[in-house]
């Protein structure tokens, strides 16, 4: 198989299993709904970002349409990228992992884009309709969508000192993601140890003058 089509392979599967997941939580899970998988330690816990990674969001609509455009432009780049380390013949490893990347970006890209016309609002206390019957529409407008999010992982719970936040309680690993996040850091996780076997076609590049 060529790396080409590696590629775009590992692009799809990506987006399948993001996707079919977070429409699997929207329509059969209420907002904040939690679901222990892993013992304590994993929880599918229903939530939505309407912004940035961890909570941080532009203010307003206008802002959320310039976000979801700035990463729309982001995948574009990205794409461009590709297609160019894929003519260079750069390392399979570097392809792959960007590959994860574009997935994984456009993921969330879709929630974002689409998520707000095709499905009713979730709540505590209602789960999403996903093509609501009767033509009531979706819950944003186009571009407004928020990104489902649910996988949560408290493996250390305890509390600071007395001396440090006055005992207050702590959580590690906070966070709550998805599967295209997960992508993501896995594959800038991959580059960033690899960086040197990875980049190898831009250091041997005879200069020019």
């Amino acid at each position: 198989m060529s790396i080409t089509r590696k590629s775009i392979l590992i692009i799809l599967l990506i987006l399948v299993a993001d996707q079919t997941l977070k429409i699997l939580i929207k329509t059969h899970m209420t907002l904040y709904q939690q679901i222990p998988f892993f013992g304590n330690w994993g929880i599918l816990h229903f939530v939505e970002n309407n912004g940035m990674a961890f909570g941080l969001a532009l203010p307003g609509s206008l802002g959320k349409i310039l976000l979801t455009s700035f990463r729309i432009l982001a995948i574009i780049a990205i794409g461009l990228y590709l297609r160019h380390l894929i003519r260079l013949k750069a390392h399979t490893g570097l392809i792959i992992s960007l590959s994860m990347i574009m997935a994984g970006a456009f993921g969330n890209i879709i929630d974002s884009v689409f998520y707000g016309l095709i499905f009713t609002s979730s709540s505590p206390v209602q789960t999403a309709a996903m093509f609501p019957e009767g033509g009531g529409g979706g819950y944003a407008a186009l571009m407004q969508g928020k990104v489902v999010d649910m996988f949560y992982f408290p493996l250390i719970k305890g509390n600071y000192p007395e001396w440090f936040r006055g005992g207050s309680s702590f959580i590690f690993f906070r966070p709550v993601f998805n599967i295209a996040d997960s992508s993501i850091s896995v594959a800038v996780a991959i580059i960033l140890f690899n960086q040197r076997r990875f980049f190898r076609h831009v250091e041997s590049k005879p200069e020019t003058t």
